[in-house]
């Protein structure tokens, strides 16, 4: 008599399974494996991805399940995440949101429950504001980030959705000159309605695709409309095209670039602490913007991309940084503006 032989499912193809609700593509090993994740949070600018911002990613989820969240698209994560990197991991699901009634399936439900690492893709940050926010959905996630320490990530419409306050797209996307015209234009949306529960942005607005699409300027007026209306000690984190941050739990953000030829950065944008009356001085509907303080209304700290993250801030104290270089932003008018500054000079 030969012998019984048990084997694990594992495949290397993805496995669509299809609801009413939602869309499941599955890579990998069908058996749930629990592993220790070393939390941390990736934020992507958008386009195609840092390689080795990845990496990094993958390797906090220690071998366990990837889970990518999305409102459109398909399988263009599984194989990449699963084989291409050179990581392992135990498997990877791409789940797509067909409706906001997929916020209520139990299967998406376990699934995060069961994810070490959870990653949202670019698409449209106002269907993941509609179709998450105060739902199961927001709430798992925020017990996984809490509770089993998962590191989490996303791109484009993804990173937009990680931070604290956020430009949540409801009635569409804003252009800088759109914004910077008038800060209180219709498109110009911005909450801070519970979301994602990630301390060390909880007071962070972030911005996407910024030199390419010539964001800074909407991304000031964002943060002066989130310090005018909420009041609160308003920054701003924002990443070019392929490239990353990478914020460790220790607080520290590593800027990673895809290649030495992009030259891709990120920006550390806070508000200009040797000031006082950091108000802006015109935030009103119809009137354009004005933040100018002399010239140096903000501080912000712009550090290139690398392939090996060599460059870093430093989210403790907003103030310590690696291969970077130290800039004041300002608006007048609604014209924006920047020039280079010394070192940051607060205690």
């Amino acid at each position: 008599m030969k012998p019984i032989l048990c084997v694990l499912l594992i495949t290397a193809l993805p496995i669509a399974t299809f609801s009413q609700s939602y869309t499941s593509y599955f890579t990998g090993n069908e058996q749930d494996k629990v592993t220790q994740a070393q939390g941390g949070i990736c934020l992507m600018g958008g386009s195609s991805e840092s390689d080795e911002a990845m990496r990094w990613f993958l390797q906090k989820a220690g071998g366990g399940d990837v889970l990518v969240l999305r409102a459109s698209g398909s399988d263009g994560y599984n194989d990449y995440l699963f084989e291409e990197l050179g990581v392992e991991v135990n498997s990877v699901e791409t789940i797509v949101f067909n409706n906001k009634d997929a916020a209520e399936e139990e299967y998406i439900h376990q699934k995060i429950q069961q994810a070490e690492a959870i990653w949202l893709a670019g698409g449209n940050q106002w269907k993941y504001v509609d179709f998450w926010r105060n739902t199961p959905i927001s709430r798992l996630i925020n017990e996984g980030i809490r509770d089993r320490k998962i590191v989490i990530g996303g791109t484009s419409a993804g990173m937009a959705v990680l931070g604290g306050v956020y430009f949540s797209a409801q009635n569409g996307t804003i252009r800088s000159e759109e914004a910077l015209a008038n800060p209180f234009d219709s498109s110009l949306t911005v909450e801070n309605s519970p979301f994602f529960d990630l301390p060390v942005l909880s007071n962070v607005i972030t911005d996407t695709h910024y030199s390419r699409r010539d964001r800074q300027g909407r991304h000031v007026v964002f943060m002066g409309r989130a310090y005018a209306d909420i009041g609160k000690d308003i920054k701003g984190i924002a990443c070019d095209e392929k490239t990353a941050v990478c914020i460790a739990p220790s607080g520290k953000a590593f800027v990673y670039g895809r290649s030495p030829e992009v030259n891709g950065h990120a920006f550390f944008i806070q508000l200009n602490c040797q000031l006082e009356g950091l108000q802006p001085e015109v935030c009103e509907k119809g009137r354009p913007f004005s933040w100018n303080k002399g010239g140096r209304a903000l501080w912000v700290y712009k550090v290139k991309g690398h392939p090996d993250g060599r460059s870093f801030f430093d989210l403790t104290d907003w103030k310590s940084g690696q291969g970077g270089s130290w800039e004041y932003w300002s608006v007048n008018n609604g014209r924006f503006l920047r020039n280079l500054s010394g070192p940051i000079q607060c205690e």
